[in-house]
Order: C-alpha cells, then structure tokens, then sequence
C-alpha cells in the first residue's frame, strides 16, 4: 500500500534526523525540576511555524473591537471574598513571548487574553474573556435578552454587574442556552434568579434534548471524564510559561490556590426542535437553526434578521475545534458538521454582516464572514472526507494522523489552526465513528494490558537499564515521542523506577512546549508533573453537585454503573421507589449482578415500596447526615441498596499505573 510505505518511510526519516540533530537535553538529565526548552524544540518551532502569516494582524483589530471596559479590580470573587478568577494573570501577553511555549500558541493565548465589556453592534454586547466562553447582551425594548451564561454564578454575576454599570440598570428579559456545555449555561442563576425569572415569566431558550444531554453527559462516566479533563485543562499546574497559557477557545486561569465557583442552570422553558423556527423576545427577532450531533449533542445558531447578526455558537470558532475530546466523550460528526455549516451560509450568509460564536471575537463585514465560514467549513468537510479516503485504502487511525495535512489554503489561515482540536486526533475520530477501535490487525485485537506488556517489552530489550539509556539517548536526540513511548513501557513495567519516572517526564515536557494545541500542551505538561511529584490520590464525586438536579430515572443509572457484583449477587432486592411521594415511581431490581429499573405502570409487577424524599436519597448516595431521620423500614431498605454501591474510589493513575 503507498500511503502504508509513505507512512513508514516518513517516521523512519523523524527518527534519523531527530538522532543526528541533538536534542540539547543531557543523557543525565535526571532532576525532579522542570526543564528550559531543548535545542530541538526551539528547531521545531523554527520549522513548523515560519509559513505562518504572521504578517495578517487582523485578529488582534477584531479582539479589541469595540471595547468599552474591563470587570473593575481585575477579580471575580465568590460572596465570601474567595477569588476564583484573577484577570491580571492575563497581563503576561504583554510581555515576550518564552521559549516554552509554541508561537502560534502564543498568539492564540495573546488574543484570548482581552477582557471585558465589547460593543460588537448598536444593541450587541459581549463579555469576553472572564471564562472560557463568552456572554452575549442583545438590547431589547426593555431590557436585557442574554446568550450563553458562562460556566460560573459569580462570572456571569460580574459581566451582567458590569453590563449595567455601562448600559444601564434594566431587566434581563430572556436566556438563551447555545448548546448543552456546561460553559453557556452554568451561571445561568448569575444572570436572574431562579426566582425572579418564574415570578416574570421568563423565557429560557435551548436546543432541543438540551436538558437530557446537559445532565447526561457526563454523568455516566463522569469520574473517568473530570479525571481526563484535569490533564486537558491544566487543572494541576497552574498558569505560566511552563504552565497551561491558554486553554484555546478561551483563557487559562490558574486553578490552584483559588476557590471554585458555583454553577447553577435554569431549566429552559422551551427547546427550539427544527431549523427555521422563529420567535420574538422583548422585540428582538429570533430564527433559529437546530445543529444537533455537531459540537455538542444538542446544538443551534441564532440569526437576528433586524440586526443582521448571525450567533454560529460553537460551531465556527477561530480554530480547529474536537470532534472527540481529550476527556472523552460521544464521538462528533464531522460530515453533519460541515454539511450544517453549508446549510447556515445558504440560509443566513447573504444576509449578515455581523458573525459572534461563543468563543474568540466576532467577524464584521459579508465579504469576510463568507469567506470566513465557507473556509472553515472547508476545514471540517477536508478533515472527514480525506480521513474516509486513507481509511478505505486500509489505513488505520494512526496512520491516518500521520499522513493527513491539510491544503495551503486552508492549513494558512489562523482560525483553522488546531489549538483546541487537532488534526491528528480528529483524524482518528473520524476514524472511530466509522470503524470503531479496532483497527482490523488481528495481533491487535486481544493485546496485553499495559503493565504485563510493559514487563514483556523490558525483558525484551535487554531490562529496565538498557530500556533508561535508550529512553535517554532518544530525549538526547531530541526523539521526544520515541523516548515517550520507550519510558512508558518501563515506568508500567516498574512504578517505583524512579529514574524512569523522571526521564519519561523530561520527553513529555518537551512534547508540552511543542505543541500547538492548549489541550496537547495541558495533558503532556499534567503528565510531567505527576510523574516528577506522584499522583495525588483522594476520594471525589465528579456528579455529586449534579445528583440534586437529575430525574429519578438517571439517577438509578448513575447507581447502576456504581454496583458492586459481588456485593450484588449475595443481596438481590426487589422494591418501587417512590421519590417524594409522587409519580412516576421506578421499579428497581437488583439481581444477576446488576440493577434494572423501569416505571411503575401497566405490566410492571407489584412490589415493597420505599419512599423517599429527594433530600433524603441525594443525602444517602452522597453519604451526608439526613436532615431527617427515616422511618425504621424505609431507612433498612435504603441502607441495603447503598450498601451494594461505591462510589469511585479517587483519582487513578494515567501516566503510571493504578495504585
């Protein structure tokens, strides 16, 4: 096959000239500390960037458009005065950029680093860069009509406080939710209260399936995600130079030391189903393009036909965006994602002159928001289509990664470069969708497991010191993927070889400081860290906040991925709950080591009832006292089923084996 030989002689020419350039970190190099930007990745950033336009400065005029000012003091704080976001990290892209961080990357996190109020139209306003989304303000007659709420109570609190101190003290007459992320819709209670938006009557807009996909998502494998999304976001290494810089469709802010906000979403009062649907809210125009199965699961774009501005929502960022995420999650559909952005320029292209996602700036001026979308669309439609081709001349997805470049025209624009996303593991996204993981080789279908191949592997090669001299001579090389994928052998082999542990840290730092993806970067970075300090093991609950929210039905099937078989299988029990002493109950049997559930009704036969109020059940699978005692029955049933239940049991190992 000629894409399998290009393919090989490709790595085989990486690999040669990687050992014969230098790498410029010493073979000894065996320090816990962190370490300067080697020779060969200052090499690499010469090479893989000077065919960038760095002469095209338009973006840095689109971010700063319109500004009209900053949330005062530089810090968002939770009522008590604990900071959870302080705005003046920011003030490092004023400065040069470090060796340790990739220019391109660099320019990314310069531009997402403009804070504050944004005027984008006469009655379109912006507050950007406080989180990692933005919140959109469109003037009604009346009041204030707000698009995406952030992921925090007290961001979004900040931007409306700051909305008002500038626009004026007036009601917030609507909420739209773009699409089931929790960064749109998690400080919705900051915008308007629970309360005041029921007694008004509010309107809260979303997608359709918004509100099953927004608690669903990540609720089933929610440990194993958050788990993930703390190497993607850089959750434990803090801001900085050899820190996460940027977190690519948004700014970083430095997690430790600061306190966690609050989220708290309003149920929407309606969810838009077709494309074409239109409504009026506070005089304010509203068509609607419903994009499901595309960035998130439930998904739209917003056209406001009297201001001619289009709201693309996540769907046309100013960068390569996931079509499966670092943190796992339900593999995207990159076709339906080209063939809807095809559909939003027949629909709304000739009409707009103004473009707002949210994420980056907006885009003004028809001539270029056409082309802006229809080349980003081009992206997207290149990506699944040549993905298909290689896969269908038996490629695999590796392969795929590999070999898949996109063309001048579209690999030279900066909002198609991959600092969210990458074309390499998008590559094999697509790749999975289709084929799944198995990559039809039949040596990989039943492999090892990491730590009993990893011992295979060692003895293989000559043990553990013959396996550290050549994981060292590669970094020394600068053949950082090939020292990685050698160390990690040896460190899986034996996870108390410490050297090993520092020497693989040293080929995923380099890695980090290469890569032109924040969440490549972040992951690489995270991985150093605990390899050089440990894991830091400790209970967690990554769903707990959300279990007070959640229809009994998910709620049984978060207990259902939680059961124990064995415990299971010595206890089986039969019995309806009953969740605050109203319809619709679920039966739930436990037996054959699993649970099932299913409402009470037609069919379905009797069974002990055990009756519950929410408070009581959220307090008995979060192990918190109950605020009130249980009679003896209902209080014995309860405690037999969380006793067939455990939690996870805390953070497990990624870089290194499980403890």
């Amino acid at each position: 096959m000629a894409h399998r030989t290009r393919f090989k002689a490709a790595i085989t020419a990486v690999s040669l000239l990687a050992l014969a350039s230098g790498g410029g970190l010493s073979a000894q190099d065996g320090d816990s500390a962190q370490k300067p930007a080697s020779a060969a990745t200052l090499r690499y950033f010469e090479e893989t960037t000077a065919s960038l336009p760095w002469n095209d400065k338009e973006d840095f005029d689109l971010a700063t458009r319109g500004f009209v000012a900053g949330i005062p003091g530089g810090e968002i704080a939770k009522p008590d005065g604990k900071r959870i976001r302080d705005l003046k990290e920011l003030d490092i892209f004023k400065g040069p950029r470090p060796d340790t961080v990739n220019p391109s990357l660099w320019r990314n996190a310069q531009l997402l680093s403009q804070s504050g109020l944004f005027k984008v139209t006469d009655r379109v306003y912006q507050v950007r860069g406080i989180e990692l989304a933005n919140l959109t303000v469109v003037l009604g007659k009346t009041g204030y009509l707000v698009i995406d709420t952030l992921t925090t109570v007290e961001s979004a609190k900040a931007a409306m406080d700051l909305v008002r101190a500038k626009l004026g003290n007036k009601p917030v007459v609507g909420v739209i939710y773009t699409h089931s992320h929790i960064d749109h819709f998690g400080g919705a209670a900051g915008v308007i209260s629970p309360e005041e938006a029921s007694a008004r009557k509010v309107p809260i807009i979303a997608p359709g399936g918004f509100l099953k996909e927004a608690i669903s998502e990540n609720v089933i494998a929610g440990p194993a995600m958050s788990r993930r999304a703390i190497y993607a976001f850089g959750h434990l290494i803090g801001t900085g130079p050899k820190a996460d810089i940027s977190d690519g469709i948004g700014p970083a802010f430095n997690r430790l030391g600061n306190a966690t906000g609050s989220v708290h979403m309003l149920p929407p009062t309606h969810e838009v189903t077709k494309t074409g649907e239109t409504m009026t809210i506070d005089g304010i125009d509203l068509e609607f393009q419903y994009m499901p199965d595309t960035e998130a699961p439930a998904e739209m774009a917003i056209y406001m036909p009297q201001l001619r501005v289009l709201d693309m929502a996540e769907n046309a960022n100013s960068s390569l965006h996931n079509i499966l995420t670092l943190r796992g999650a339900q593999v995207r559909d990159a076709k339906a994602w080209a063939d809807d952005l095809t559909r939003s320029i027949a629909l709304y292209g000739n009409r707009t002159d103004t473009l707002i996602t949210s994420h980056f700036w907006p885009h003004w001026g028809n001539t270029k928001i056409l082309d802006y979308l229809g080349a980003h669309r081009d992206m997207y439609k290149y990506l699944h289509d040549q993905s298909v081709r290689m896969m269908n001349e038996g490629l695999n997805g590796a392969e795929i990664a590999e070999n898949l470049k996109l063309p001048a025209p579209l690999a030279n624009r900066w909002f198609n470069q991959g600092y969210y996303g990458t074309l390499s593991h998008d590559a094999k996204a697509v790749y999975q969708r289709y084929l799944g993981w198995y990559d039809g080789n039949p040596a990989t279908l039943n492999p090892l497991p990491p730590e009993a191949a990893g011992a295979k592997y060692v003895e293989a090669m000559g043990g553990p010191e013959a396996v550290l001299a050549k994981g060292r001579a590669a970094i020394a090389a600068g053949d950082y993927r090939w020292a990685s994928e050698l160390l990690s052998r040896l460190v899986f082999a034996q996870p108390d070889n410490h050297a090993a542990k520092l020497a693989l840290a040293d080929s995923l730092e380099q890695q980090g400081y290469q890569a032109t993806s924040s969440m490549w970067r972040n992951a690489f970075l995270t991985g150093a860290k605990e390899l050089r300090e440990g894991v830091k093991t400790g209970g967690f609950d990554s769903v707990a906040g959300a279990i007070p929210a959640m229809p009994l039905s998910d709620i049984l099937d978060l207990l259902a991925v939680r059961l124990v078989p064995e415990r299971a299988l010595a206890a089986p029990m039969t019995f309806d709950l009953v969740l605050d002493g109203s319809a619709p109950a679920e039966h739930v049997e436990i037996r054959n080591g699993v649970l099932v559930h299913q409402p009470v009704g037609a069919g379905v036969p009797k069974a002990a009832e055990l009756k519950l109020t929410r408070a009581q059940l959220v307090a008995g699978i979060t192990k918190k006292p109950q605020d009130t005692a249980l009679p003896p029955e209902a209080a014995t049933r309860l405690n037999a089923l969380l006793a067939l239940i455990e939690a996870p049991r805390g953070t497990f190992g990624l870089v290194t084996p499980n403890p």
